[in-house]
């Protein structure tokens, strides 16, 4: 197995995995979608509430808000030594008061830990007109997003990585001219492509020109995209998903030992 960094950004890494087969890359992709844990509101306590949308809506774009996660600093409900009661281990509380006429950003939830807080300041939650308020309670806690989606860390995926076979330097023109990405370019007067990483598999250029060119995704090759919503970095993401899995692995291990 080898792995290559072809970019990487605070909020997003791609890099490509060689060496493996559909089924451990989509086993990844998974874990790193629905298995590792993040900080989100699970519940709201309103005492007031004069603004024109419902609780449960309110609560609900509440819920959506991605908040800084630190793992090293809380534990799963399940997993805490409180048996799932809720304590400062596994759960923090948010306030927020405000009154109209204004517009309630995810900026005014205040956190009871400095550290943990909304990812972004700009996110608006409901517009109060004058003499409305909203005054709420909300309790945070670890989750998976199998569980919801607002415990995914990022948005994952991968392709195949792609195989481009030039087969013969015919219908150059016509090649460069049918690729949406651009990648075809003419070198020492023979067709080369810029950069493979790049194709995404459309075949435009096959259609074009059928007898120059092939393409295909190979098998045991992959590119992988982590776009994280920033609760975590895209490096913790895969790091804490490559350790789930060893869990799982060694969870499984000791029950076939069972039979």
């Amino acid at each position: 197995m080898e792995i290559k960094l072809l970019e990487k950004k605070s909020n997003k890494i791609v890099f490509v995995l060689k060496g493996i087969d559909n089924v451990f890359a989509n086993t990844l992709r998974r874990i790193m979608s629905v298995e590792v844990p993040v900080l989100a509101i699970d519940e709201v306590n309103f005492y007031k509430n004069s603004s024109a949308l419902y609780d449960e809506i309110v609560a609900h774009r509440l819920g959506l808000i991605p908040l800084k996660t630190d793992l090293k600093s809380y534990e799963l409900r399940e997993e805490c030594s409180c048996k799932g009661e809720g304590c400062a281990k596994c759960q923090l509380n948010f306030k927020l008061n405000c009154n109209g006429p204004c517009t309630v950003y995810s900026k005014d939830l205040k956190s009871q830990d400095p550290k943990i807080k909304p990812i972004y300041d700009d996110i608006p939650i409901v517009k109060l007109l004058k003499d409305q308020q909203l005054e709420i309670e909300a309790t945070a806690k670890l989750g998976k997003g199998r569980e919801h989606i607002k415990f995914s860390p990022a948005l994952v995926f991968f392709r195949n990585y792609p195989e481009i076979i030039i087969k013969k330097d015919i219908n150059a023109s016509k090649c460069i001219k049918s690729c949406p990405k651009d990648l075809f370019e003419m070198k020492d007067k023979k067709l080369s492509i810029k950069d493979v990483t790049k194709c995404d598999l459309c075949e435009a250029c096959v259609e074009a020109c059928p007898d120059a060119v092939e393409v295909k995704g190979s098998d045991k090759d992959f590119i992988f995209e982590i776009e994280s919503w920033g609760q975590l970095t895209p490096k913790e993401i895969f790091e804490e998903s490559l350790n789930v899995f060893d869990n799982k692995l060694d969870d499984f291990s000791k029950e076939i030992k069972k039979l």
